[in-house]
């Protein structure tokens, strides 16, 4: 797990059965970067991405602390294609009325993850929400068409997670990406 302090790379690593370097592990079978989006990407986070350019090795993003209610998914993503490579959303989060991520909506799919049910609930999609993220969901599929199947893998496509590790919100998304390199 890599990232600067403040986006809890070490809890992100405790969840994952990872650690934290403080340099690039070219036998690493993936590496998650995680970003804090009301703190930015420091140079040494950028740097360290950058050094796994040479290696091709699998990365993920995963977006934490996204229950601060001055952080957004949106402007980390927006972030992360700036300073790192263009990154893939699979998922965008919805918020419940309080304005808490509560669910997550696949956009290959358009199901929902409801996580405020225990075990997380599978939903179809409402009109409303297609209507919202159709912009999204047309630019990650292009995307994902684009690259090709195994992207992932390969160390080429570079998925985005958004993270709330303590009500499992994104948990089970990374678990999923994170199987397809055991294969």
């Amino acid at each position: 797990m890599y990232g600067h302090e403040s986006a809890s790379p070490s809890a992100v690593a405790l969840a994952f059965g990872g650690h934290c370097p403080t340099v690039i592990d070219p036998a690493s079978d993936c590496a998650i970067f995680a970003v804090n989006p009301a703190m930015g990407i420091d140079q040494q986070t950028i740097e360290l991405w950058q050094a796994f350019d040479e290696f091709q090795i699998p990365r993920i993003v995963v977006v934490t602390h996204i229950e601060n209610l001055e952080a957004d998914f949106d402007d980390a993503i927006t972030l992360a294609n700036r300073v790192f490579d263009q990154m893939a959303t699979p998922y965008l989060v919805l918020h419940d009325e309080a304005g808490l991520p509560c669910a997550l909506i696949e956009l290959a799919t358009m199901r929902i993850i409801d996580y405020s049910t225990t075990p997380p609930g599978d939903l179809a999609c409402e009109p409303e929400h297609e209507t919202l993220v159709q912009e999204f969901r047309d630019e990650y599929l292009e995307l994902v068409s684009s690259m090709g199947e195994g992207a992932f893998a390969a160390g080429l496509l570079f998925p985005a997670i958004p993270l709330w590790i303590e009500k499992s919100i994104g948990v089970d998304v990374v678990v999923k990406y994170l199987n397809q390199l055991s294969r």
